[in-house]
């Protein structure tokens, strides 16, 4: 508590600074704070006096880290423009002098459909940007082949139009914090530099920190089918239990999938080749046989692997998906040498990651998830998805390898907080272990589920659990929407419309919102009937509206997990 005489000083202080002498002010205190020696402040000329901040987005997590570099900029005196990459006038390109490119990968190294435009704008065009200095944070996780492939082609093709790279590239896992504030501190430092305009560069990776990820080794509990006979869906609630086992509400486990023993029996068999032999994957040894078992995705192979096993192979093969057994029946290998040679160009099988459905505190040593079996139509055969249907397999009291990761940006807020969230099928999983978790510690803050599926009678998932909470006053409020029981289908955005007036209550109030579950139509859906709410009963316009829901972002009250 400050004396009389100083609190005037500051509040004369403040009431004469400008906002952005206040935002320096702040972060000049919070670094004394930081290091508990009061030093005098250093202000440095920048050599640039502004940069545009472009991102590139799937998630969010992009344009948190591109306004938080933006904020960052400002306390050093540096104007930085922010923007999406979707919404980025590709006209200025040539224009700009300092720019910074945050994008993360989606799917099998493509860009997200929010960069898409500014990804193709670079690729497919001829102009120069030999006046540009750039700088290219690529966010990723290393659990997949093709990490921060969309972060390094924007960072290729921008030094292959002119472009001077001012700051390195850096790839970001799933665990960017550190990473990130170093990497915007190098280019804060070179843009200080009067130097660094003329210096180009080379890109140097720094080493990804693996942290954040836990591995365990568990025993299989439960496997168990929630879905009633007359249901065209199974979704497994599966049930693992491992010493020492530490997550927290929101995060998700990654489990790598093994391929069906029969079918690579038969791809051996039918390429005729010796299983035993050792051939050399990702700098390891293992025998084909292994391979084939534990390490490489033999089903459903991308178009792209298709293409490359016609080149390898001489055959002509009709352009889509396929399966390696179905490429090597139909189109034989010619000899030993060339079928080693396609094997070790395959993908390795990817970690797929499940939301945890339990609560730490409820149900300590174990982690759960619900699991919907992936099913999918290929020449009118059915097929499954390799790690859901390995799952829907597991054995009781068989050994399973998994391991945690993290997600910062979904976790409960205080234990007094109000929480609204939407998870229509296996999205009900956080929501599974939110409300234990608040079961189990006591927490005050109210809770209002919005639940969805096609049947009531048959595809209820965790119905007994979801109406005890309800009874015994954990769960305040619940709507379901069972989009197949009557003629017109209704869905969680419907039910949502519906209590608008409420909901709006509820979020200006200080309540959470959270969905989690299918990103395409759901959480989309969702989203735009969040907006609508918004504007209809917060009296505002479209873009006020908008500007609500990004102020909910930024405060992380409003929340996606979604795939």
């Amino acid at each position: 508590m400050l004396v009389e005489n100083k609190f005037k000083i500051l509040s004369d202080l403040i009431n004469a600074s400008s906002n952005e002498e206040l935002i320096w002010m702040n972060g000049y205190l919070n670094g004394i704070v930081k290091n508990k020696t009061v030093q005098q402040p250093v202000v440095t000329e920048s050599a640039a006096k502004k940069i545009t901040i472009v991102y590139g987005t799937e998630t969010g997590n992009s344009k948190r880290l591109a306004t938080d570099f933006a904020a960052k900029a400002k306390q050093h005196h540096v104007h930085a423009k922010v923007v999406g990459m979707d919404q980025y006038r590709l006209t200025d390109l040539t224009k700009e002098e300092y720019l910074l490119a945050v994008v993360s990968t989606h799917g099998e190294g493509e860009p997200p459909a929010a960069a898409k435009k500014f990804y193709d704008h670079i690729h497919n065009n001829g102009f120069k940007l030999d006046k540009l200095k750039y700088g290219v944070l690529a966010l990723g996780d290393t659990s997949y082949p093709l990490f921060c492939k969309t972060g390094e082609d924007v960072d290729l093709q921008l030094n292959k139009l002119g472009a001077n790279r001012f700051v390195p590239l850096q790839k970001c896992d799933l665990e960017y914090d550190d990473e990130a504030s170093n990497w915007f501190n190098t280019v804060l430092k070179n843009l200080n530099n009067k130097q660094s305009e003329a210096t180009t560069i080379t890109a140097v990776v720094a080493p990804v920190a693996k942290k954040g990820k836990q591995s365990y080794t568990g025993k299989v509990l439960t496997v168990i089918n929630l879905n009633d006979k007359d249901s065209n869906k199974e979704t497994y609630h599966i049930e693992i239990e491992a010493e020492g086992l530490e997550y927290q509400c929101g995060d998700s486990i990654g489990i790598i999938a093994e391929n069906d023993s029969q079918v690579v029996t038969d791809i051996i068999a039918t390429a005729n080749i010796d299983g035993n032999k050792s051939l050399e994957f990702k700098k390891e040894k293992f025998t084909i046989y292994e391979l084939l078992k534990r390490k490489i995705n033999i089903i459903h192979l991308t178009e792209r692997l298709v293409k490359q096993y016609a080149t390898a192979t001489g055959h002509t093969i009709p352009e889509g998906r396929a399966d390696l057994l179905e490429l090597v029946k139909k189109y034989p290998v010619k000899n030993t040498t060339q079928f080693e040679e396609i094997l070790i160009s395959l993908n390795a099988v990817s970690p797929r990651l499940y939301t945890i459905a339990s609560s730490p505190t409820a149900h300590q040593g174990e982690v759960h998830i619900v699991v919907v079996k992936d099913t999918y139509t290929v020449n009118d055969k059915k097929r499954f998805g390799l790690c859901s249907d390995f799952l829907s397999k597991l054995k009781l009291n068989s050994s399973q390898q998994f391991f945690v990761q993290p997600n910062k940006r979904f976790r409960l807020p205080a234990e007094n907080k109000d929480i609204i969230m939407v998870g229509p099928g296996t999205g009900i999983a956080a929501f599974r272990s939110f409300l234990a978790e608040r079961d189990a510690t006591g927490a005050s803050g109210r809770n209002w589920l919005f639940f969805g599926e096609q049947h009531f009678a048959s595809d209820f998932l965790y119905q007994t659990e979801i109406q005890n909470w309800f009874e015994t006053g954990v769960l305040n409020k619940i709507n379901l929407a069972f989009s197949r029981d009557q003629l017109e289908k209704i869905y969680v955005q419907h039910k949502m419309q519906q209590h608008g007036a409420e909901l709006y209550e509820w979020l200006n109030g200080g309540a959470s919102f959270f969905v989690c579950g299918k990103k395409h139509p759901m959480s989309i859906d969702v989203e735009n009937t969040l907006l609508q709410i918004i504007e209809q009963h917060g009296n505002k316009t479209a873009e006020e509206a908008k500007k609500y829901l990004e102020q909910l972002e930024e405060e992380g009250r409003y929340e996606k997990d979604v795939y």
